[in-house]
């Protein structure tokens, strides 16, 4: 199963979510991340924050929907809409659902306020990424509507 995390610029959260679902998914679950106008580079913050946490950094990097390896089974936009951030659309016949996070780069104030949005929208992040692993995946898969149902109530916690 090939999973991509999907936002914008592709430098913090969705490569947040990559590294994370990578470092904690069974084998033969996969995750990508890529942006519809990636930045080029990954956030600083984020290579920091992952490395706090003990998870590898190697190989992440900020890239296009058009340079990925696979096709996704499921799509899950991680653009915070109530900051009236735009989350792109991947075509194509895969499972979507969104995870809205603000985007801890935005984030201002003190480095302590700004090291909190990036501590906090990882915590979100890998919260719904225990609860996705946690999933009846081998049923779920065979009924999408189904998984769909459930990986959109992922995304209101």
């Amino acid at each position: 199963m090939n999973i991509l995390f999907l936002c914008t610029g592709n430098s913090c959260r969705s490569i947040l979510a990559e590294a994370t679902f990578n470092a904690l998914a069974p084998e033969g679950m996969l995750a990508m991340s890529a942006g519809s106008k990636p930045t080029g580079e990954v956030h600083p913050r984020s290579i920091a924050l992952l490395k706090r946490e003990g998870i590898a950094t190697d190989g992440y990097y900020s890239k296009s929907w058009d340079e990925l390896p696979v096709t996704p089974d499921i799509v899950i936009t991680v653009c915070g809409n109530a900051a009236g951030e735009t989350c792109p659309a991947y075509l194509g016949k895969v499972i979507r659902a969104h995870w809205g996070i603000d985007d801890p780069a935005r984030a201002t104030g003190t480095e302590a306020e700004i090291d909190l949005a990036f501590i906090t929208a990882y915590r979100i992040l890998r919260k719904r990424i225990e609860v996705f692993l946690e999933l009846p995946l081998e049923q779920l898969i065979h009924n999408k509507a189904k998984l769909k149902l459930a990986l959109d109530g992922i995304g209101q916690l």
